[in-house]
């Protein structure tokens, strides 16, 4: 009996430590040059806030605990080859919960940013529109809601 329940010690402490080596942050990143544009097109579109900033690279913050995503300008030299050529706007696409997408939609709107997707439900409960950044990822803008 003791020897099953050190078992059951060392394999909880084992579990919890590979839980603990499994946390991730995913911080998605694009390569482009208009880092300006998307600054102002996040910052007075959608609200996100400038964590970081140099003349390469830009770390933007989503409102709340929305997470993270970052630019980098193209061909910088301390940058790794990997991260030098630029996103050709295509194939992209983000994905942001709000809680009233309502809400989201007509502060938008009267900022006249073009719709790609006018709001609209869908059959599996989300309600949703979608708006396009400077280089060309779609970003849409969903309230998830259980199907009915």
């Amino acid at each position: 009996m003791l020897v099953v329940i050190a078992a059951v010690v060392i394999y909880s402490s084992a579990f919890c430590q590979i839980k603990k080596q499994t946390t991730m942050k995913l911080n998605a990143g694009i390569v482009t040059p208009k880092l300006a544009e998307t600054k102002s097109f996040y910052t007075s579109v959608l609200g996100f806030s400038v964590t970081f900033e140099n003349d390469f690279y830009l770390l933007l913050k989503a409102p709340g605990d929305g997470g993270e995503i970052s630019f980098l300008q193209p061909h910088h030299p301390s940058q790794q080859q990997l991260f030098h050529k630029a996103f050709n706007g295509t194939g992209v696409y983000l994905t942001i919960e709000v809680d009233d997408v309502d809400k989201v939609y007509k502060e938008i709107k009267a900022k006249k940013i073009s719709l790609k997707i006018e709001l609209r439900d869908e059959p599996w409960g989300d309600r949703h529109f979608a708006i396009i950044d400077p280089n060309g990822v779609g970003i849409d803008i969903v309230k998830y809601s259980p199907q009915q």
